[in-house]
């Protein structure tokens, strides 16, 4: 199952390890849009508001957790390509433990502050009691989430996409069933929706994790190897935090919008809610196609082989904006039929608002595949400092913008539809400028 990207043609060994990562990505999304197209159609808009409003949070704090663990993959794989086998063994333990700590205070943190989200999020009182419900459930499935990501990202970092793909399959398919049974047959309203998503996260958890014990080389102590060094985590948390900080960040800034949204009333909050999970399963492909390539890269940053990471660079780049020009044209004219997968047709103030919002959005998916490729460049390159830098560029300009322009009369809420592809171009140019700069060096360095 493993795929080797250090020989081979350059394009089909990214996209042999890439398409499998792709699938299990859309797996991912079709979790949240189970959710929101049984609650939609089921319990109604202000139900659809909560979760909405839900998923935003648990996206931010999941965030948290994947940043860590991509952050750590990137590690694992520039190890995986120097052929350093005890070095990848000593980083999937420090990296372990590490992970595991901050999952533990994040779960507590969590539901510790649970009851002042109203107040920072701007939740309405018609929404906050199905809101905190949900929560109060999904706030339990932190700790899966931690085991599935983990164990997912050190099997891709050695070439394995195929195996995490399964196990997501498996737990997709799972959550859609329960879904259907917790809240149409049992009546369990949002809860149910929280229980069934938690359930199949501790069944892809648990699953992936025994899969990995039992069969990479790397999570086995040999005698002598029990210590972690202090190097270790610091090198771990180099690159695990700032990914992370990079991650969480992006979230961060999204979270904040939805403070904004929220402040226009249930119709724009069930409009947005709708329409973020259309734009994600959108561009999610290109996301995740940037984690492979950054995979790629890593790997073959750690075995020296440069003329690989530029050819892969070209060949990423077209990729990208073919299928980005593609996905674009669909969601611009498909925009009120998708909406219509999630609001009922008499909801017209609901769909028009998410209409517009995916238009806008949508003609600009070239910015963010561009942005999630230079992501993966820098955190591959061990400069993972550079890919929190554009996040803050893409989102602190959404941020901004987001407020600005939605106080002024005249713009209102499509302010802060614009601001989301101003702040992509904007950072893309950086990314670029900060490239072509370094463009002699900036393959050629290498981790100690």
């Amino acid at each position: 199952m493993q795929t080797d990207m250090i020989r081979g043609p350059v394009m089909k060994s990214m996209m042999r390890f890439a398409v499998p990562l792709l699938l299990g990505n859309l797996l991912q999304q079709g979790y949240n849009v189970a959710d929101t197209l049984i609650v939609g159609k089921c319990l109604g808009f202000q139900a659809l508001a909560a979760v909405g409003s839900s998923f935003t949070l648990m996206t931010f704090l999941t965030s948290i957790l994947l940043g860590l663990c991509m952050g750590s993959g990137a590690f694992f794989s520039i190890r995986f390509g120097e052929g350093d086998q005890k070095g990848l063994r000593e980083g999937a333990h420090a990296s372990f433990l590490l992970i595991l700590s901050l999952t533990a205070v994040l779960n507590i943190l969590a539901f510790v502050f649970l009851d002042r989200i109203p107040w920072l999020l701007r939740i309405p009182e018609e929404i906050w009691e199905d809101m905190r419900c949900y929560l109060a459930v999904i706030f339990g499935g932190i700790f899966a989430t931690f085991l599935y990501n983990y164990f997912a990202s050190l099997l891709r970092a050695v070439g394995n996409s195929v195996t995490p793909l399964i196990f997501l399959a498996a737990s997709a398919v799972l959550n859609i069933a329960l879904d259907l049974w917790f809240v149409i047959g049992w009546n369990r309203g949002v809860a149910g929706a929280a229980e069934a998503t938690v359930i199949s996260q501790y069944i892809s958890g648990i699953g992936i994790a025994a899969y990995s014990l039992k069969t990479l080389p790397c999570l086995k102590i040999r005698r002598g190897e029990g210590r972690v060094r202090w190097s270790c985590i610091k090198q771990i948390a180099g690159f695990s935090l700032l990914t992370c900080v990079q991650q969480s960040v992006m979230n961060l800034g999204i979270l904040l919008v939805q403070g904004v949204v929220n402040g226009f009333g249930a119709s724009v909050m069930a409009a947005f809610a709708a329409a973020v999970k259309i734009d994600a399963f959108a561009y999610m492909p290109v996301q995740d196609f940037g984690n492979a390539f950054s995979t790629f890269v890593a790997q073959n940053y750690g075995a020296k082989q440069e003329s690989r990471i530029r050819a892969g660079l070209k060949g990423a780049v077209v990729t990208v904006l073919i299928f980005c020009a593609v996905v674009s044209a669909a969601v611009c004219v498909f925009a009120r039929p998708l909406m219509l997968l999630f609001v009922n047709a008499e909801e017209t103030a609901v769909i028009a608002e998410g209409v517009r919002y995916l238009r806008i959005e949508g003609a600009f998916y070239g910015g963010i595949g561009c942005l999630f490729l230079l992501y993966g460049l820098y955190r591959a390159l061990g400069r993972p400092g550079m890919s929190v830098v554009l996040t803050v560029i893409s989102l602190g300009t959404r941020v901004a913008l987001a407020w600005l322009l939605s106080a002024v009369p005249m713009i209102g809420v499509a302010g802060v539809w614009w601001s989301v592809p101003v702040g992509w171009l904007l950072a893309d140019a950086v990314g670029l400028i900060y490239g072509l700069s370094r463009r002699r060096t900036l393959f050629s360095g290498q981790i100690s």
